[in-house]
């Protein structure tokens, strides 16, 4: 029989007499308390989270809002419109009024990060004399420290922000502090650590594919690929020797790639080595760069391996054939667009009969004339001038 709660307040005050009611609560309804209580508290600290937040978020908006047009005032005024440059001073014999620059204001750690950040967006849009001054600045403000000081940041968003800001512009970063960063297990912080290396090494900038452990993944071989052929006067090594020498897939398919960007005919050889590797990934990727290099002494060893590899490097096999364009292997492409079960080799064997310039006409006329309707569809799709490898 339960007790009114009235009868536990005759003897206790408010907290002891709840106290000993819940005790004399069946298990069940204790349990379903303890739920509740548990649910409202996880609810209202989720809302009081929340509402820290938003207020936070709200007062940085508002210092931004009003910091934001003074810093731009400066920049532009004492740099960008600098009557040094209108005159062509020298950078370093332009005088700088520093002080205007070290205000109580920004002196604080975030106003200073804001500072930073237009700086450095300023620089991304300025080039020339405007963007000397504005890494002399940065330079004279000692802001080149704050970004040294977070790559040494426990947290890995900090080391970011401080490489990127560092890469930006233009400082030097020494190998010891960067080049381990280009192994870190975290994706961002090693993709980025990679991207500044090879802006900012004057030597050897591709010295981090002998210590990579980690596979390079796709979207870091685009970004990669679009920081090297963007950085002006990079020192472009031979890439036949990571093909050759490199432990690492990811790395050798990667060097693969700009073996045929930078069009490097010597490392044929090192390429045509990889027709033995098991991997036939590797090996479709190597069959790729020999087509587009137009290395036609490998030619005819494609052909030999033909049947004894797997549809992927048989499909690289036809396309390679096309783009050497040597007309030696007309009857084979033909041979395999008329016999083959499988569309896309009848697909790719097309192309290459049509991309080969010593085709005979009348035999590309019989194919569709003696074909089946299929056959005929690709043919006359292969033939359309706007269709490309």
């Amino acid at each position: 029989m339960f007790k009114d709660f009235t009868s536990y307040l005759q003897d206790n005050n408010v907290l002891t007499a709840l106290y000993y009611y819940f005790l004399d609560l069946p298990l069940v309804i204790e349990v379903a308390c303890v739920f509740i209580l548990v649910a409202l508290s996880a609810t209202l600290l989720a809302y009081g989270s929340i509402l820290v937040r938003r207020y936070r978020g709200y007062r940085q908006d508002k210092k931004e809002t009003d910091l934001l047009p003074v810093i731009d005032q400066l920049l532009t005024e004492h740099v960008v419109l600098n009557e040094g440059l209108a005159d062509n001073v020298p950078i370093d014999d332009i005088e700088l009024p520093i002080e205007k620059f070290r205000t109580k204001t920004l002196r604080n750690p975030a106003n200073r990060q804001l500072l930073i950040d237009r700086i450095v967006n300023y620089k991304k849009s300025f080039a020339g004399s405007i963007g000397d001054l504005l890494r002399r600045l940065y330079l004279e403000l000692e802001l080149d420290k704050v970004s040294f000081r977070k790559m040494k940041s426990v947290k890995w968003n900090r080391k970011v922000q401080g490489m990127i800001e560092l890469t930006d512009m233009d400082m030097s970063i020494s190998d010891v502090n960067i080049l381990p960063l280009t192994n870190s297990k975290n994706r961002e912080l090693r993709a980025e650590a990679r991207n500044a290396y090879i802006k900012l090494s004057k030597n050897e900038p591709f010295k981090f594919f002998d210590v990579v452990t980690e596979p390079l993944l796709m979207w870091d071989q685009i970004e990669l690929f679009k920081t090297i052929t963007t950085t002006e006067e990079i020192a472009i090594p031979k890439f036949a020797r990571w093909v050759t020498y490199s432990p690492n897939k990811s790395i050798v398919s990667f060097c693969l790639k700009l073996i045929v960007h930078y069009n490097q005919q010597d490392a044929a050889h090192a390429v045509i080595k990889l027709l033995d590797n098991k991997d036939h990934n590797l090996r479709a990727d190597a069959i790729n760069c020999l087509g587009k290099l137009r290395c036609e002494e490998a030619e005819p060893h494609l052909v030999e391996i033909y049947y004894s590899q797997p549809l992927n490097c048989q499909l690289e096999i036809l396309k390679a054939i096309g783009r050497m364009d040597t007309g030696n292997q007309i009857q084979f492409l033909r041979h395999e667009f008329l016999h083959s079960s499988d569309f896309d080799i009848r697909k790719n064997a097309a192309k290459s009969l049509i991309k080969t310039r010593a085709t005979p006409k009348s035999l590309v006329d019989e194919l569709i004339e003696t074909g089946t309707a299929e056959n005929k569809l690709i043919l006359r799709h292969c033939m359309n001038p706007l269709i490309k490898f």
